[in-house]
């Protein structure tokens, strides 16, 4: 699947990959379109969302692709150039990263993991979080962990946790505009009884972040 969003074309200094890798029922395909209505919101540029899916829409992979800039074209990011990726779902990210992380790229990985079935049944084991993180930086991403699910728990609603990624990848920097922007775009997604928990998350997820960093 992919929706095509032209809406201006200002030129844009460079291009931005991202992907918003997760499973279904945790918010990946409205954290992406919240960052694609940020940069036509900041920049006025081609945006393209892209999004492709596991065998099932709830529990199954879902990765939302998004590509910023005056130069792109194509809705899927292309191996080994995606900029960001943040991973909802650490074994997502991995999976996702593996392929498609460039070097020096950036991973913001949430620490809660969901089990896929073959471990539920104890076919399979799943990787510790360190260890999914040292593959990521051994691929040479630079690999920032929080656990964007308790957060968004403190912040008032588990169904936030994407919108905590979104304030973590925001302070990141790698994205071609501010939090002013994303927050707009956040308002303009959410729905308002939600809203104040959704703003709680987003700022968590930013002092997450700049936390992890520090450390």
């Amino acid at each position: 699947m992919s929706v095509r969003c032209d809406q201006g074309r200002k030129e844009l200094g460079m291009s931005v990959n991202i992907i918003v890798a997760g499973v279904g029922g945790q918010g990946s395909i409205l954290a992406s379109h919240i960052i694609a209505e940020a940069a036509i919101l900041a920049e006025d540029v081609n945006v393209r969302v892209g999004e492709t899916f596991g065998a099932a829409m709830r529990g199954g992979a879902v990765a939302s692709h998004v590509r910023i800039g005056s130069d792109v074209h194509g809705p899927l990011v292309p191996r080994g150039e995606a900029d960001l990726i943040v991973a909802l779902e650490p074994l997502e990210g991995l999976r996702i990263g593996t392929e498609y992380v460039k070097d020096g790229g950036i991973v913001v990985l949430n620490t809660e993991g969901l089990m896929p079935v073959d471990v539920k049944i104890g076919a399979a084991e799943y990787p510790e979080v360190e260890d999914i993180k040292a593959a990521l930086e051994k691929l040479g991403g630079k690999i920032s962990v929080i656990n964007a699910t308790q957060l968004a728990v403190e912040a008032g609603t588990s169904k936030a946790m994407n919108i905590v990624m979104l304030g973590a990848v925001t302070a990141s920097g790698v994205l071609p505009f501010g939090k002013d922007i994303m927050l707009e775009a956040v308002k303009n997604r959410v729905p308002q009884k939600f809203l104040e928990a959704n703003i709680a998350a987003f700022r968590l997820g930013e002092e997450a972040y700049s936390n992890a960093s520090a450390g």
